[in-house]
């Protein structure tokens, strides 16, 4: 994956008078993984985030071992948007990650077409309860793995699949949450997935 980072944008973008419609979409993963990444490399306004600083009441609650670098988290949500043509707009809520937010979870699962499960190869373990939870509300979903520096040999897609026991039509694909048209490809296969989901609905007598 490329090392390009993306930028926050300068200033507010209107959305545009064509929009019509608009889908609620969660970014869900473990603690670390780079979902707030991902919702700020995407948004095309300056995202709304509750990052807050870490301090030492969280030194052996948080697991930061293979996120020794990170020193801020997510308390409450991430908000975003992007507009992936002139009709279709995506509101993005980034979840918080630690175990003891993930009551946050269903209520921002509330009115949701569809969600992306970051995932991290050095901590896989970690996607299970996303994924559980989005299985267990019904949503449609996709998995990303964030490709960090050096990490591409690490695991393939395939290897990936198969530790998650994730079913052939859930798509899994490699992203890099730092870089924009990274993510929005990922948030261009949701939309795909959520397209051929309701297809198959109207041809299913």
């Amino acid at each position: 994956m490329g090392s390009a980072i993306s930028e926050l944008p300068s200033s507010r973008t209107p959305l545009s008078h064509t929009a019509e419609a608009g889908l609620k979409i969660v970014v869900v993963g473990g603690f670390g993984v780079g979902k707030t990444t991902l919702v700020r490399s995407v948004s095309e306004i300056r995202p709304l985030n509750t990052e807050e600083i870490m301090t030492g009441a969280s030194v052996g609650i948080d697991e930061t071992t293979e996120v020794a670098g990170k020193n801020t988290t997510t308390v409450a949500f991430d908000f975003g948007r992007i507009s992936l043509n002139e009709r279709l707009v995506l509101y993005l809520f980034g979840a918080p990650g630690q175990e003891r937010f993930w009551f946050v979870w269903d209520r921002l699962f509330s009115g949701t077409l569809g969600a992306v499960v970051l995932v991290d190869t050095r901590r896989m373990d970690d996607s299970w309860y996303a994924i559980d939870r989005l299985e267990h509300h019904g949503i449609p979903f996709v998995v990303a793995v964030n490709r960090f520096d050096g990490d591409e040999a690490r695991f393939s897609l395939d290897e990936i699949r198969m530790a998650l026991t994730l079913p052939e039509n859930v798509p899994l694909v490699d992203c890099d949450a730092r870089v924009r048209s990274s993510g929005k490809d990922v948030l261009i296969t949701l939309v795909d997935h959520l397209h051929d989901i309701a297809r198959a609905r109207e041809l299913t007598p």
